[in-house]
């Protein structure tokens, strides 16, 4: 039995290349594709059907060594990480990756198929091949699968930190006065960005105050007004201080409804009065 194990990895060593573009030929086929995409895939086309031969050399590889499993559980791992990474950053969707699989099934089975008849492999022999394969091809999909929703959760994270980073610009007006422009929904980590961004960049620019528009807040509620408090003290403490204004009708009164102590803070309707307040020169 070992013999005819090693004489199909072998085969499928040898035949790697030929299996590769029969795979990548079918495969290809049921893909619709524009010219344009035709033109775009061509610059990759070598190094996928390179990657498709590496695959099922894996799988050669498994057979001829197969007294040590381990290795090829690790080879076929580091491949499944490396690769959906790889088809990630392509941009291929990862169902259609996945659709490879079925492909590899089917031209491995057929190498095996093939040289079993012209080599009369027996039953058994099959069956240990199959015991073989089979849990390595799907060992690779799980860890492609992993690997490519991994770099995907990654570059949203990234996506949204980068986004984060720019909800919050603080404007310089001119020397010492600076005004932070909020839009939207205050999240909790957003919030927390918040206080982090607004204490660097005020340092960064030297301000003696800096305002906080929120015309553009829709709403406030308890988290969000401490975060703007939380703020406002943070500020206080490195020699900056802070200027509320355009809060909006609709703000105001859920404001008051919360009972919040505005006491503490400098209000103003609008970032004009909150400029003629700091005898900032205007334009009018």
């Amino acid at each position: 039995m070992t013999n005819e194990i090693h004489a199909l990895g072998h085969r499928i060593l040898v035949k790697k290349h030929d299996l590769a573009k029969e795979i990548h030929r079918d495969r290809m086929a049921g893909v619709p594709m524009t010219e344009t995409d035709k033109h775009n895939f061509a610059k990759f086309e070598p190094k996928i059907l390179e990657l498709r031969a590496e695959f099922l050399s894996l799988f050669g590889e498994a057979l001829v060594q197969y007294e040590d499993p381990q290795q090829a559980i690790n080879q076929v791992d580091q491949w499944g990480r490396t690769n959906g990474e790889y088809f990630f950053q392509l941009g291929a969707p990862l169902n259609e990756a996945l659709k490879d699989t079925s492909f590899y099934r089917e031209y491995i089975w057929k190498a095996v198929r093939e040289a079993a008849n012209e080599c009369s492999i027996s039953t058994d022999t099959l069956f240990k091949v199959i015991s073989i394969i089979d849990p390595l091809l799907d060992r690779a999909v799980y860890n492609f699968s992993l690997s490519y929703v991994d770099s995907f959760q990654k570059a949203m994270e990234n996506a949204k930190s980068a986004f984060l980073e720019l909800s919050v610009p603080v404007v310089p007006l001119g020397p010492e006065v600076g005004i932070l422009p909020l839009i939207g929904n205050i999240d909790t980590e957003r919030a927390r960005l918040l206080i982090e961004e607004t204490l660097k960049q005020a340092e960064r620019l030297q301000l003696n105050h800096l305002v906080i528009d929120l015309s553009g807040v829709l709403t406030v509620d308890t988290m969000v007004a401490d975060q703007l408090f939380k703020i406002i003290e943070a500020l206080s403490l490195i020699g900056v201080k802070a200027i509320i204004t355009g809060i909006r009708p609709e703000v105001s009164h859920t404001m008051v409804s919360l009972g919040l102590n505005l006491d503490r803070l400098t209000i103003k309707g609008t970032l004009h009065q909150a400029l003629i307040a700091l005898n900032f020169n205007t334009v009018s």
